[in-house]
């Protein structure tokens, strides 16, 4: 069982792809499927620790897998059933019943058992499995111990995160060959439990990928303030959100934070460390300033819109956040050839780009290729996107970041990323993972300066 780190995302027909790819030679169907089984099998016996297993077969080729990890684990001298939704159907499966040999119990009088392996749909499952597959689901796993889902749980769509049915919670999933994008994508995520990965013997390659500890920039021994990174926040008259970014960037590893707001306003006196001044329409034209934050606390005035202008306008690489997401035009961000990172939720992602009506993962990818712009897509499952396609799909963060200001938190961190030299992409990811760990080392119940004052921390 393999930690999903930095592992490619395939979808469904990224994934048949490269299975059909693998069957060359003597590799056949068969051939991936006693590799998926052994693999199961091996990973379900480590985890039930000598209780009784009962697999669930479907009548395809995921249920295939659940035969042949049955019979492995028979070979072992475990204490293992099977149950099944229906009579195999598929080649691969009729196959690996007769392996098997062991008969089947019919799925909806299955007694219950310590632990519970459902292998019963898979990746590709496009409708709702029946009312009563769901029911005999749902019973079996309220009445297990441990719950394992081979591939992806009974019941969930591969590519968009959603249910298609009734759905239990599982203790673990096995991706098999490859992870998917329903592995991270919300609402269903949430329900896999700890996701592995494990190998069948399928190359995989994508222009997807999960979230792993990036290589953060360091000081050399010869390093000052200014070439550890420059970061502008641009404020309007609301100091609390650009004062939390400000504090943000510095914590991440910026050697020196300007923060410009309207003239008048007073900030916070702590950190002495952030230089503040009034905003001034030549604020920018600094060589030094290596990214620029515009956003928090702007506010969504006149004055705001010109601000995000010069902005635009000043070549600085930019992370564009909040108020900001609400001014800008899509016609004028192309327009800009500075680099630039956007970092909306739910709300301003719909305002900029429409509603996602396919999936997150693919929304994301179209919004960053129309806006020419690295996308952080941020929410439980952030998705990260770049013009190129490539994307960085986020586990599950914590819940307890649905608190104000942490938003602005994060664009300060990537500010600090993207000022130290990163290319957009590999800076959006450092903040976003900086972000998240942040946020798990806190634990509950804290508000956005404790997750600030956390990021120094978690640099290691």
């Amino acid at each position: 069982m393999i930690p999903i780190d930095g592992l490619p995302v395939l979808t469904g027909a990224e994934m048949r792809a490269a299975e059909q790819a693998a069957m060359v030679g003597e590799v056949t169907e068969a051939t991936l499927m006693d590799h998926a089984g052994s693999a199961i099998a091996q990973a379900v016996a480590r985890l039930a620790a000598g209780r009784e297993i009962l697999v669930l077969c479907g009548p395809g080729n995921n249920g295939g897998d659940g035969y042949i990890a049955a019979a492995a684990l028979k070979r072992q001298g475990l204490a293992v059933r099977v149950a099944a939704s229906e009579a195999p159907r598929s080649s691969g499966a009729c196959r690996a019943d007769a392996l098997w040999g062991g008969g089947a119990e019919p799925l909806d009088g299955a007694e219950p058992a310590p632990v519970l392996v459902d292998a019963i749909f898979g990746t590709g499952l496009s409708r709702p499995p029946s009312d009563e597959v769901q029911n005999a689901l749902a019973r079996l796993a309220e009445a297990a111990w441990l719950r394992i889902a081979v591939d992806l749980p009974t019941g969930v769509a591969t590519d968009n995160g959603k249910a298609l049915g009734k759905v239990p919670h599982f203790d673990v999933t096995l991706a098999l060959g490859a992870v998917k994008p329903s592995h991270l994508l919300q609402p269903v995520a949430s329900l896999m439990g700890q996701v592995r990965l494990l190998d069948i013997g399928v190359a995989t390659r994508s222009h997807a990928r999960t979230l792993t500890r990036p290589n953060l920039p360091e000081p050399d021994a010869d390093s000052h303030k200014y070439n550890r990174g420059m970061v502008a926040v641009v404020a309007g008259s609301m100091s609390g959100a650009s004062e939390l970014a400000a504090f943000a960037a510095l914590r991440a590893g910026a050697g020196y934070v300007l923060h410009l707001a309207s003239a008048g306003v007073s900030g916070s006196a702590a950190p002495h460390a952030i230089v503040r001044r009034a905003y001034a329409a030549d604020a920018l034209v600094e060589d030094r300033i290596g990214a620029v934050v515009i956003g928090p606390g702007l506010g969504r005035d006149a004055d705001a819109s010109a601000r995000l202008e010069a902005a635009l306008s000043s070549g600085r690489p930019l992370i564009i956040d909040g108020d900001a997401l609400r001014l800008v035009e899509l016609g004028t961000l192309a327009k800009h050839k500075a680099s630039k990172i956007l970092t909306p939720h739910g709300g301003e992602f719909t305002h900029l780009f429409g509603e996602v009506t396919d999936d997150k993962l693919s929304a994301t990818r179209r919004a960053a290729r129309q806006s020419g712009a690295v996308i952080v897509h941020k929410g439980a499952d952030t998705v990260i996107a770049a013009p190129d396609g490539q994307a960085i799909l986020c586990p599950e963060a914590s819940p307890w970041l649905s608190t104000a200001g942490t938003g602005d938190v994060l664009a300060g961190a990537i500010g600090a990323m993207l000022a130290a030299g990163l290319e957009p992409l590999a800076a959006a990811e450092a903040g976003v993972w900086l972000h998240a760990q942040a946020a798990r080392r806190l634990g509950k119940a804290f508000i956005a300066d404790d997750l600030a004052d956390a990021l120094s921390a978690v640099r290691g």
